[in-house]
């Protein structure tokens, strides 16, 4: 049986990458943490409803069909925007309770990965291979 596989185009994920290093560039530089708030609140609506607000948007701008541009995987950008969601979290409670280090830490985390991936290397797919390829080898052990 061959199962559906849903997928996301690659404008939109880089879309909502720039989005993510955009806020925290901007949050760095005006000391306005509730910057964050916009990819934050727009990946958890993404993962919550199943709804991105920014990808949404930039769909409106793409020129051709969604299916005509190079797919990405919709598990793995799941994955990778709930590790986003963590991140930015943690960096607006830190900011937002005066823990500027904890803010910058998780910050630089989120934009490191984000601007890496906007450049070819997904830290998240890393991530979530080695997961899966341990999840793998724990079921195989146990057989």
């Amino acid at each position: 049986m061959i199962s559906d596989v849903r997928t996301i185009p690659k404008p939109l994920v880089q879309v909502n990458q720039s989005i993510i290093v955009l806020s925290v560039i901007l949050t760095w530089v005006t000391n306005m943490e509730w910057i964050l708030l916009i990819p934050l609140l727009s990946g958890a609506c993404g993962v919550i409803f199943r709804i991105n607000p920014i990808m949404e948007v930039a769909k409106r701008f793409l020129k051709k069909e969604p299916s005509k541009y190079l797919q990405e995987d919709w598990e793995q950008q799941q994955f990778n925007q709930k590790i986003a969601i963590l991140c930015l979290g943690a960096g607006f409670i830190g900011f937002a309770f005066n823990l500027p280090v904890v803010g910058y830490i998780f910050t630089i985390l989120v934009a490191i990965a984000a601007t890496v991936a906007l450049l070819g290397f997904c830290i998240g797919c890393f991530i979530h291979y080695q997961w899966k390829m341990y999840q793998y080898r724990k079921l195989k052990s146990q057989q």
